[in-house]
């Protein structure tokens, strides 16, 4: 691997302590690289390298870094091949998948050069005093970005373009289970014409430590975070401390809705991505699958059968469906998941098996008759698996849909718009895709409610979470 070491102010280091780790290929176990663990002493570099290059980038016009971002994202997307190849070495996931990701993750470079010259004012007459009301829009500071592991390269990039758009800086700590994507990304972005310093990426260990110990310098202003609830509790605790604005894209527990009057191809389809794009490794991976009793046997017997259909195997070979799971905790927790359910009284229709041999496979499983009480149903799987459920109350599905600490996203189908679009008003998540399994978008704000999250990434309001708005009243 060409660049494994830490990325600060435009060049390559070795790290402070000169600590490094190892990253693993899951599909063979083997490690494909040696990367280097960044120290508080690095993290301290970056900031200083950060705050200096800021300075210059916020005082560049709108379309000068727009101008950037478009270049940027010309450079990623005649490099797809590269970067999907190494998603899929260091994540695991199936060729096609990593395309689907290093194309979505170009495109965030796309939108926000379009958002960047777009951060609209507002100038009117206050009613009362008479006063003129200024409203603009300003950068907020320097941004740490924590990205997670199930989307090395797009995680990252919904995350740089829109800060960039505003005219920040920024400090990334990478998952240590996949640094490779995003300091591979680095190049690409000095080519683009991002300046030394204005981009730092810190793969660490110490991620914990790290972190804590940027968010408390005064000169961080963002936290933007995507990962676990949990992880997210103790970050914003720690933003507290210095009263920063955060960002955070935290859990799931999707549901999906499958009324009696759904198209069982539609239904079937979007079933699918929502819970197997990824490998089912995301946050907005089809968790609960609640089917209408009427069509709950051949809805199943369908879902199986496409299940069943996909190919598992090492991701690099392009004719697999499904690669491994990103480490053997990941793969063991899904195991635990099933066997819970099964042990509870759920019925496996197919898959249910960890696979011998090195990898950290686990094969695409539909149970069904999965009862409310087990583990799956509260919480993420995080994997393969389809927990099917029935209902045949409206009112019921509703509220089972809603009874849980999370809010990302859910997934309704039927061909009853009236009745569809009642529902999904109902539904207490940030995002709904009606009739369909897939509903990121760079162009959309993405973001949940409730223990989900707080504010949005893509849309014009993920360049909005970098900027602080500025109130100027005058008379003249």
């Amino acid at each position: 691997m060409e660049y494994t070491d830490l990325y600060i102010n435009g060049e390559w280091r070795k790290g402070a302590q000169n600590e490094r780790f190892d990253v693993l290929n899951p599909a063979t176990e083997e490690v494909i690289a040696s990367v280097a663990s960044a120290d508080l002493a690095d993290a301290d570099a970056a900031l200083d390298a950060a705050e200096a290059a800021m300075t210059e980038w916020a005082a560049r016009t709108p379309r000068q870094r727009s101008e950037v971002l478009r270049k940027a994202w010309e450079l990623m997307t005649a490099r797809l091949d590269h970067f999907a190849h190494l998603i899929t070495l260091e994540n695991g996931k199936a060729r096609a998948d990593a395309m689907g990701e290093a194309t979505y993750a170009a495109e965030f470079f796309r939108w926000f050069a379009e958002e960047a010259v777009r951060a609209d004012g507002l100038i009117t007459h206050a009613p009362a005093s008479g006063a003129r009301i200024l409203v603009q829009h300003k950068p907020a500071g320097l941004a740490v970005l924590v990205t997670p592991w199930n989307y090395p390269a797009a995680m990252g990039t919904r995350k740089i373009a829109p800060a960039l758009a505003a005219g920040c800086a920024v400090i990334i700590k990478p998952a240590s289970e996949t640094p490779l994507t995003m300091l591979a990304l680095m190049p690409l972005l000095e080519e683009a014409g991002v300046p030394p310093g204005l981009v730092n990426v810190l793969p660490s260990r110490k991620t914990g430590a790290l972190v804590d110990h940027m968010l408390h310098d005064p000169r961080v202003r963002v936290v933007s975070f995507t990962g676990s609830t949990g992880v997210g509790r103790k970050l914003l605790r720690s933003a507290a401390d210095q009263v920063l604005k955060p960002a955070m894209e935290l859990g799931g527990n999707a549901p999906v809705i499958v009324f009696e009057d759904a198209d069982i191809d539609t239904a079937i389809e979007g079933t699918m991505l929502a819970k197997m794009r990824n490998l089912g490794e995301a946050c907005t991976a089809a968790n609960r699958i609640y089917v209408h009793e009427a069509i709950a046997d051949e809805f199943t017997r369908r879902l199986a059968a496409a299940m069943g259909a996909l190919k598992v195997g090492d991701g690099t070979d392009p004719n697999v469906d499904v690669g491994p799971l990103v480490n053997a905790d990941t793969r063991d927790k899904v195991a635990d998941f099933v066997n819970d359910a099964v042990a509870k009284g759920a019925r496996i229709e197919i898959g249910g098996t960890v696979p011998n041999g090195k990898g950290f496979f686990y094969p695409p499983t539909v149970l069904s008759n999965v009862p409310e009480t087990a583990d799956c149903v509260r919480d993420e799987i995080f994997g393969p698996v389809a927990a099917i459920q029935t209902f045949t109350d409206q009112e019921n599905v509703i509220a089972r849909a809603n009874d849980t600490e999370y809010g990302l996203v859910a997934y309704v189908f039927s061909e009853n718009m009236k009745r569809a679009l009642q529902v999904c008003e109902r539904l207490e998540y940030g995002m709904v895709g009606l009739n369909r399994g897939l509903v990121s978008d760079p162009a959309a704000p993405f973001g949940g409610v409730k223990q989900s999250g707080l504010g949005r990434e893509g849309g014009h309001e993920g360049m909005l979470e970098f900027m602080e708005t500025q109130y100027i009243s005058a008379s003249w």
